[in-house]
């Protein structure tokens, strides 16, 4: 049985070499993620044909994710390069600011001392460190520390509970969504949106740009946690980012927040990525620990599409082994996944035939022990749909379309394969469906497989017909 779940491997200066990305593919990355954060509109560019190259001569599709970088609110940068701060000790946030010392720092953003007030806690540096605001004075925030440490250049602060004002598009991330649509990539994460109408300018800015990516919200707020349905509503999918989110919500809270927004995405036909420090000890380490190898089972257990790399492949020691040791992971956790389709549909509602269709084949292939499901799509809604619940069986998408392969390279138990769909005959086009199984090593003559396909051939979103096939006997007229 093939990897269910998908793995998504940010790409940086540990990565950038084209045989330790080749290696890193080979291993099992399905999707590569540009961190918009770091680097300029070139490095992404070359990037991308970078992985575009290498996935061809690997013969896999490998769909490429944008990471905007969002309103990353930072302090500046110190005399020194770094300072330490001790418990007790007065230090103050200071817009007008250029270089900090042992007593205060700048800002990035210039509009924190309007967020908050007394009272409130501010924590740096992904929550090592915390103040106390005890005042605000015009532009400079007054705290006390209450956990101290060293403070270094550029570090990120949050607001325990959420409340910063910061728009989600920055004039940076507007310039950044242009190159992502410039490089054609297939998916693009939004980070720090509150609401819906985050999503929705993020997709008019794609649009005008020329772009086709799927837009990926990453829950990383208290307002977006809050939002979550709308904010589910208006994009293709969610990330799980929870180092942000566990610095405003609190780490206790952010287990049960993932599996509640996995399940509502696979609720609502969206993908779902489970993203942070999940292999981190491997940046310096050639083995995970006994809790990072929970962490990655516990989110394909609660039916996440992808797990995510950060670190640990852009800039860590050993890329291909992190790789390689979450693919084993991914796979000793599905065997114990439990299929419970026939439950999963009774809760279930269908309006539309193609969706009515990828469900039956589902319910079919689960009744039958069918060896794979083979779908024959266009844009690959039919393979979304069908991947949304755990059948156990493979999923085979069959497109002409590149854009869709790519695409689909993130669906959870979805593996696209291209084919060039040459004829408009029905029963021709089952048979060169069936080669292409056989050609993959997918399927051997006298496997029982289930195929979906729409007629007229060649229409979106006509997914109509259903038909169970013995690979290799005779082809006889009829659908069931």
């Amino acid at each position: 049985m093939p990897r269910h779940t998908k793995i998504v491997a940010t790409l940086g200066p540990a990565s950038s070499d084209a045989d330790v990305l080749e290696q890193m593919i080979l291993a099992g990355v399905d999707v590569v993620r540009l961190n918009f954060s770091h680097g300029k509109a070139s490095d992404h560019v070359a990037r991308a044909e970078a992985v575009r190259a290498v996935a061809a001569r690997a013969g896999r599709p490998i769909g490429i994710l944008a990471d905007l970088q969002g309103p990353k609110i930072r302090v500046g940068k110190f005399a020194g390069g770094r300072v330490t701060l001790e418990p007790g000790q007065a230090f103050i946030l200071d817009a007008r600011c250029e270089l900090g010392d042992n007593t205060r720092a700048g800002l990035d953003y210039k509009d924190l001392p309007r967020d908050v007030s007394p009272g409130s806690v501010l924590l740096l540096d992904d929550g090592r460190i915390t103040l106390n605001v005890v005042r605000v004075v015009g532009p400079e925030i007054h705290t006390v520390v209450q956990h101290g440490g060293d403070l270094s250049d550029n570090k990120g602060i949050n607001r325990q509970g959420g409340g910063l004002s910061a728009p989600a598009l920055t004039p940076k991330d507007m310039d950044d969504i242009r190159t992502a649509a410039a490089l054609n990539a297939d998916f693009l994460a939004i980070s720090f949106p509150k609401s819906a109408a985050d999503m929705y300018m993020a997709r008019q800015l794609m649009a005008a740009a020329g772009g086709h990516a799927l837009l990926i919200a990453k829950i990383e707020r208290v307002e977006a946690v809050a939002a979550l349905d709308e904010i589910l509503d208006a994009s293709d999918g969610v990330m799980v980012a929870r180092g942000d989110l566990a610095v405003e919500v609190g780490d206790a809270a952010v287990p049960a927040l993932q599996k509640r927004m996995i399940r509502l995405a696979r609720e609502k036909n969206k993908l779902a990525i489970t993203a942070t420090q999940m292999m981190e000890s491997m940046i310096s380490s050639p083995t995970p620990t006994r809790a990072e190898v929970s962490d990655v089972a516990n989110a394909v257990l609660d039916g996440t599409d992808a797990v995510m790399l950060s670190a640990e492949t852009a800039a860590g020691k050993y890329p291909v082994k992190t790789v390689e040791s979450m693919a084993r992971i991914c796979l000793e956790a599905e065997k114990s996944a439990e299929v419970v389709l026939d439950r999963e549909f009774l809760n279930r509602v269908f309006t539309r035939i193609d969706q009515s269709i990828a469900m039956a084949a589902l319910f079919t292939a689960d009744h039958l022990k069918v060896k794979a499901v083979a779908a024959l799509t266009q844009s690959g809604s039919t393979a979304l749909w069908m991947s949304r619940l755990n059948c156990g069986v493979p999923i085979y998408a069959l497109t002409p379309e590149t854009p869709s392969l790519t695409k689909m390279a993130l669906y959870r138990a979805v593996f696209p394969l291209h084919m060039e769909q040459q004829h408009t005959d029905r029963d021709l086009l089952l048979q060169e469906a069936e080669e292409r199984l056989i050609e993959a090593g997918v399927v051997t003559p006298g496997d029982l497989i289930v195929i979906t396909i729409g007629e007229p051939i060649g229409t979106q979103g006509g997914t109509n017909t259903l038909k169970i096939l013995r690979v290799g006997e005779s082809r006889l007229p009829g659908t069931f």
